[in-house]
């Protein structure tokens, strides 16, 4: 079966070469999105174990609709049936691109009608809709006229792994963190400073990523209520992935200035089952030291989105350039920001950039090689 796999724009590449380490087969990417084929296992599995994903849809029928009324009656053309019953809750989860559907909501009432209907024209019953917790989530996208209709197989987005029921005002996604961590180039030997860290979510997903816990492990999936479950399977993948965790093979260290936010840092990592292996500290980076010769260190600082925040934010990215500069050498670090005037103010050259989003934030994660002395100097000498 066809399988599509929804992301953040920037990491379609990123998620194709995971999604092929899982065995897929087919891959295409898309716009913030991977295609892919495979089997019930297949499904289940990328659920499972994909850092990268927001879900994992299913698509099942794809059309022409020239407007509401055609949208509405080639929807009761599908035999639904197959996908629920009166005894099931439903939802429309619906993004639209269109000059004719300008409105997702109303086009997603359309289709919510066009189900009703048909059940209750059949049985004399309807089955109902739960916004909040459906037993069945339907996937809607149309793009100009053209209508695509999918079984949503995760649920709950991915980036709920479990264990961030609590953060702070700026919390960066689980999938975000993750792929800053991949992107780094880390290789989970090297000491890994998450340096603002926040809800812990980079210091706990690089964690995860250390001693290869499947991100969903512990949680639910929107598959487990469809009539084919096959929980045998299921139980067996997760048994499976139980098996893969290794120990722990570095050193985490995961600071903050506010303890009230290490506490919340603390407890998530706790629920996460890593909180052995991760040192928290109460430290104010500007005047931290470091923790190793040579260690990665990943950030994602305030960007300066609130009005009275905006002024100060040039000055604090110039401090933590400086630093950076006279305090890390031998380090490499990487930046997430969607404040790109205050990133110049770094005062550092950048190895590679990555434009990806946090939220709606359009934001620039950059990879920097700290040196001693002189970056023209330690680039004359590797060169000779």
């Amino acid at each position: 079966m066809k399988i599509v796999a929804k992301t953040l724009f920037g990491l379609e590449n990123l998620l194709a070469a995971e999604l092929k380490d899982l065995g897929a087969k087919k891959i295409e990417v898309l716009n913030r999105a991977v295609a892919f084929e495979g089997d019930q296992r297949a499904l289940y599995a990328a659920n499972i174990h994909s850092r990268l994903a927001a879900r994992f849809i299913v698509p099942f029928s794809s059309f022409l609709a020239r407007d509401e009324k055609d949208l509405y009656k080639k929807i009761q053309q599908i035999d639904w049936s197959k996908y629920l019953s009166n005894e099931k809750t439903f939802a429309i989860g619906s993004t639209t691109h269109s000059e004719i559907f300008t409105h997702s909501q109303f086009a997603a009432q359309k289709v919510k009608d066009a189900i009703v209907d048909q059940f209750r024209d059949k049985t004399g019953e309807r089955p109902s809709v739960d916004i909040k917790k459906p037993d069945v989530l339907i996937n809607l996208h149309i793009a100009d006229r053209q209508v695509s209709i999918a079984l949503d197989s995760s649920g709950d987005t991915l980036n709920k792994r479990g264990y961030r029921t609590e953060s702070n005002d700026a919390p960066i996604s689980e999938i975000l963190a993750a792929a800053m961590v991949i992107l780094s180039g880390w290789d989970r030997s090297t000491t890994l400073l998450d340096a603002m860290t926040g809800s812990g979510t980079i210091a706990i997903e690089a964690a995860l990523i250390d001693q290869n816990i499947a991100p969903g492990i512990k949680r639910k999936f929107g598959f487990q209520k469809w009539d084919d479950f096959n929980k045998e399977l299921f139980e067996e993948l997760i048994e499976e992935a139980k098996q893969k965790i290794t120990p722990s093979s570095c050193v985490i260290h995961a600071r903050d200035i506010n303890m009230g936010s290490l506490g919340i840092a603390r407890r998530n990592a706790e629920r996460a089952g890593v909180m052995d292996d991760i040192v928290f500290d109460c430290v104010d980076f500007m005047k931290s030291e470091p923790i190793a010769e040579s260690a990665l260190i990943l950030m994602n600082p305030p960007y300066g989105e609130r009005l009275e925040e905006r002024l100060d934010m040039d000055k604090f990215y110039h401090d933590i350039g400086f630093r950076l500069k006279h305090n890390y050498p031998n380090h490499t670090v990487g930046v997430i920001s969607s404040n790109l005037d205050a990133m110049k103010m770094l005062g550092l050259k950048p190895d590679e950039r990555f434009k990806l989003f946090n939220g709606q934030l359009e934001c620039r994660f950059n990879k920097y090689s700290l040196f001693k002395g002189k970056r023209i100097d330690q680039l004359k000498q590797s060169a000779s």
